[in-house]
């Protein structure tokens, strides 16, 4: 079998990103997403910047709450 190397980091650091932009374009504030989600604010920033891996199931409700499909928070990984 073929060893597969993924860059965690990257894609966590991507998804953030991604995240945050949406947030933004929503002029939600981390505080205000947490809330939608049911989740601190700190563990938004935290995901923002690539140092938490949410779940899938995290990354749904961050999509709900973003009013976008879990593919945009997925794009350019």
């Amino acid at each position: 079998m073929k060893e597969i190397n993924l860059d965690t980091d990257f894609i966590f650091q991507e998804i953030g990103k991604n995240i945050k932009k949406l947030r933004e374009e929503k002029g939600l504030t981390q505080e205000e997403l947490a809330f939608f989600i049911d989740s601190a604010r700190n563990y938004i920033g935290c995901i923002e910047r690539g140092e938490k891996h949410p779940s899938i199931k995290t990354l749904y409700k961050i999509a709900i709450a973003l009013d976008t499909k879990i593919n945009k928070i997925l794009i350019n990984i």
